[in-house]
Formats: C-alpha cells, structure tokens, sequence
C-alpha cells in the first residue's frame, strides 16, 4: 500500500497560488518562505512515507480495541505517535510562545494533507488536538493555558472535543450534560458523550476533553452552553499527573472505515462528578467551541483532498499494470494495460483534476487565513477574512464529496478486484464516507453557506469573488492556447450560473426559505467546483509562462491538460446544478410530499 507525497504539486500550489513567499511578509512568518515550505514538507515526506503510510493498512485489519474501560491503539500506532510527537509535527503551526514553530496554515495544512493521506485514522487524534489548542489560545485563562498549552502543542497530552449526545447530534440546544459550580472555582461535570474521536486510548499520558454543559440555572437552548476542561488525569500543581478523573469510556463503535480511530462513548460523574475548568465565560461555550469546529472543518475538508489523492494514486498504478483487452482505436494488437481505454482514462482524469482542483483551493485559503489573522493592513485582514470564512464551507462539504466520488471510481478502475478488501481500494472507499458527515454533514455546511455566507450580505461576498474570477477569465483570454479558450468558455458559464444562484439566495432565503434550502446542497457543490476550477484556471495560468520559459515542461504540461479536463468534464457540470436549483424546488418540497 504505497504513498508517495505529492510534493511537486503541493510546491506549484504553495508557491504560484497561495503565494508563500508573500505570507512570509506577514509579521511572524519571516522565515516562512518558499525555501522553508519546501524544506517542511519534503521531511514531512519521509515521515508519512515511512512510518505512517505502512500502518494504515494494519489498522484497517487491526482495529483499536476496549477492554474493561481500557483502548488499545492498533499495534505499531503508539511508537509512531512517539515519533510524531518528537518530530515536532503537532506544534507545526502553534506559538512559538508554547513551544511549537509558529509556521503558516499554508504550510500545515499540506503536511496535515500528508499525514492524513498516509493514515487518516492515526491522524485524526492529531487533528483532533489542534482544534483544543485552538479553543484555548482564544478564549481559555492564563492558569488553563499554562497548565495545558505546551503539552498538548508537543503532543505529550491529546485534545478531544465532546459535543454530541444520545439525544443531541446536531442540534446543540438539546444538550443535557450538566456541570455544578464548586466552592474551589472548579466544576463537577456529569453527562454522556457519543461518537468522540480518539475519546480514550493508550498513545499519550494524558487526553485533554473539551466538553460541552450546563451550568445550573443557565438559559434553554445553545444560549446556555458552556466549555469545559476536563482531563483524563487531573494535573498537580507541579505540572505531573495526579489521580484519575471521572470520566470513563464505556465502550467503542464498531465502523465501516477509520476503524483504528477508536470512537468513543463517554461517560462523565458517574463516581461523584468528574472535574472541569471552565474556558472562558459562562455560556459561551458553543461560540468556543465553533472555534474547535472551524478548524476542524477546514482539516476535514482537507482529508477529504487527502484520501482522494491516496484512492487516485493507487487507481492509476493498477491502471498503468493490469491488462485486459485491445485498445478501441487498434494501437495496439494485443492485449494492453487499462490505462489505454478511453472510459480508465476518464475515470483516472477525474479523480486527478479534482483532487488537485480542490487542493488548489485549500492552499489558497490556508494562505488567506495567514493574512486574515497577521497582515499588518486592517482592510486586507477583512478582505481575506471574508474569503477564508466563505471557502470553509465548500472545503469541507466540496472536498469530501468529491472524495466519495473518487474513491468510488478508484474501486471502479480495479474492477472485481477493487470490491475485493484485499487489493485495498475499497478501504480508501470506506473511510471516505464519514468525511461528509463528521463535523457537520453536508447540509450543514450548505446551511452555513446559505444563511451566513450568502443571505446575510445579499451575496456581496459572493459577487467579489465572481468578479474576481472574471479578472482570471480576462488573463486566460490574451492566450491562443486551445487549453485556454476551453477553459474560459467554461468557466464564464459557470461564473455566470453561479451569479444566478446567488441572486437567487440572496432574494429569497426569507421570503421563500423552503425554496432555497431545497437547492442548498446543489448550491454549496456549484460554489465548490467553481472555486475549485478557478484556481485550477490560475494553475493554468502560470504553468502556460512556465512551459513557455522552458521550466519542467513534463509537470506543466500535465497541470495544462489537467486544468483543461477540469474545465471540460467537472465545470460543465454547473449549468445543471444551477438549474435544478433555480427551477426544482417544488419537486424536493410540495410535490415530493405527495410521492412518500
């Protein structure tokens, strides 16, 4: 089961379209240039290539496993997290100030594309702490930060992040966990918690909870929810571990893939409360915890560009070595690998343009973040404050369908032997699944776009990036390349669809909301595969003055012909989206109630 990173891409992304060496101007990442990026993500390489990438496949036979309240990590995944740890991986990005290397995101977010392409079940417990650190640089105390910041940003202690109940799964206001104020400034924290990632295992000393409650007498709905910490350990005054706290995994899912990330269900106060610390202020515990959830959106959306890269690179190796059949056309008068067949090389094409297409985009974004939250110019913080916000949500609902999509053509390439477990492709198929569904499910994150991204500025943001797209269109249109005159008929089209859509949401999302939310999926997909297809325009863009200066003519003219297919086979595909949503509400609302 060979990865390979993809480092000559994520290279051309870094430096040609996310611009790494103007992130290197923002205060803070001097040092962060094209050279260090470069340097970062070929260690990362080997890292993921050695260690990680050859347990992936262990841990899909091998699960972790309970016993007695007790997880047991996949063999193999404990001394790999001790590398991990000691690499400095998980502090890539965090403050220098509590010992990690304070990089960009544009940076992190590729060697967490590496990681997660590698062994997406090991890196969840990793992703799922860099969500907790998260929570806490912004709104936990300086005793809360002292106490737990350099222990998790080394990944000596993991983080987790408790908000689903039994009865309460997207729905936050129906959260019952309770948690009672102490006379000391501590709580005592009493609930259950389902579906935790990496909720309890045996790979670091401690597991730092962030967990949702009610604090007695507090407000009804998500206007009553505070955050808390709760550790697995409780920690003495001098930094070591002290007595074990109340909270208990009570058992683990049994999955259809990830299944060397144990899922847990937590029990809290079962043997008197177990011990919290609240973060920040009472009742403002789902605005912290948004904090956790943002992140981990963007990371989940990146998995998603992760597992595909993972499908697509396996694909087109037995694409390349199986061989069945003549070629249609004659080339060849025996029989010939399947990559010579017309409808293989469809399916390789697909998963190649959007993997890329979206990884494009993920890396522009990361770089936006890097501005929005250090650019010593207010109006260009707000500018790509705006941008990051409105990509989160089709990164992570984009990305990961497209995952699916893919991993279920990698199946397809193999043939029989692609539903056979053995071969391996069908793990990647498997493990995609969950991506469009942990961290708020598709719809949710069309919701988000829908009402926050979209209605609640009557789609200016919207309309910028269009204009936007417009200038790249008037840059391709100087080129004679046939390459480009596809690329620009298709992508005005699709420019011009997405605009009817806006407007659309943005004149109806009160008037007649069933109508909108009806098309909100199909509008976060349009909005995802334009954006996506937009950078991979800018791709073909530069890769054309690269070609044309003599560089690496191999790779460029791949980006060409890769940016081209987006164009003609994955672009093409918005003027139906826009129509169904423009024109097919009432078969999703009044008339599909007569059809159940």
């Amino acid at each position: 089961m060979i990865y390979t990173a993809p480092l000559k891409d994520m290279l051309f992304d870094l430096k040609h379209l996310a611009n790494i060496d103007a992130v290197a101007q923002i205060p803070g990442f001097e040092d962060a240039g094209f050279d260090t990026a470069q340097a970062v993500l070929e260690e990362c390489a080997k890292f993921n290539e050695g260690v990680l990438a050859p347990l992936n496949w262990e841990g899909d036979k091998n699960p972790s496993s309970w016993r007695d309240g007790v997880v047991t990590a996949t063999p193999g995944f404990k001394e790999a997290y001790q590398q991990f740890a000691q690499g400095g991986w998980q502090g890539l990005q965090h403050p220098v100030d509590f010992g990690g290397q304070g990089l960009p995101k544009a940076i992190g977010a590729f060697c967490g594309e590496m990681q997660q392409s590698a062994n997406m079940s090991f890196a969840l417990c990793p992703l799922l702490s860099d969500g907790a650190i998260e929570a806490l640089l912004t709104a936990g105390s300086d005793e809360l930060k002292a106490v737990y910041l350099e222990k998790l940003v080394s990944g000596e202690w993991t983080g987790t992040m408790n908000l689903t109940e039994p009865q309460a799964g997207s729905d936050l206001a129906a959260v019952r966990t309770r948690a009672e104020p102490e006379a000391d400034g501590t709580y005592k924290v009493f609930g259950t918690k389902i579906f935790i990632t990496w909720g309890e295992h045996d790979m670091a000393e401690n597991i730092v909870h962030l967990v949702l409650a009610r604090v007695q007498g507090a407000p009804a709905g998500v206007k009553g929810i505070s955050l808390f910490v709760v550790p697995k350990f409780l920690v003495k005054s001098d930094g070591s571990l002290g007595a074990r706290n109340d909270v208990h995994c009570v058992s683990i899912e049994h999955k259809m893939g990830i299944k060397a990330s144990p899922t847990a269900v937590l029990q809290f106060g079962d043997h008197g409360g177990a011990v919290g610390y609240l973060v920040g202020q009472e009742n403002r515990g789902l605005e912290y915890m948004f904090i956790m959830m943002n992140a981990a959106r963007f990371g989940v959306g990146v998995q998603g560009i992760a597992i595909a890269e993972r499908a697509y690179q396996k694909a087109v190796r037995f694409a390349k070595d199986r061989v069945q059949s003549r070629p249609v056309d004659g080339s060849i008068q025996a029989s010939a690998p399947i990559i010579h067949h017309p409808d293989v090389r469809r399916m390789v094409m697909t998963m190649r343009a959007v993997t890329e297409g979206c990884r494009a985009l993920a890396s522009v974004s990361a770089a936006a973040y890097d501005a929005a939250h250090g650019h010593s110019d207010l109006e260009v913080r707000r500018q790509n404050q705006a941008f990051y916000e409105f990509m989160v949500p089709l990164i992570k609902g984009y990305s990961t369908e497209m995952s699916l999509e893919v991993t279920s053509l990698g199946v397809q390439v193999h043939g029989g032997m692609g539903f056979i477990e053995e071969t391996g492709a069908a793990q990647y198929y498997r493990d995609a699944k969950i991506l469009t569904i942990y961290e708020g499910t598709t719809a949710i994150q069309a919701n988000d776009l829908v009402g926050r991204k979209t209605g609640r500025d009557g789609g200016q943001t919207a309309k910028a990036l269009a204009a936007q797209i417009a200038a790249t269109e008037a840059e391709l249109a100087s080129s004679d390349s046939a390459a480009a005159r596809s690329m620009v008929q298709r992508l005005k089209v699709a420019r011009e669809a997405f605009l009817d859509v806006v407007d659309f949401v943005a004149g109806n999302t009160r008037a007649n909301p069933n109508a909108v939310y009806a098309g909100s999926v199909p509008y976060l997909m349009l909005a995802g595969n334009l954006m996506a297809g937009w950078q991979m325009a800018r791709a073909m863009l530069v890769a054309q003055e690269q070609l044309a200066a003599g560089v690496d003519a191999d790779f460029m003219q791949a980006k060409i012909i890769t940016a081209q297919f987006y164009a003609e086979h994955i672009m093409s595909r918005i003027p139906g989206l826009r129509d169904s949503i423009l024109f097919g509400a009432d078969s999703v609302t009044a008339l599909a109630l007569e059809a159940f």
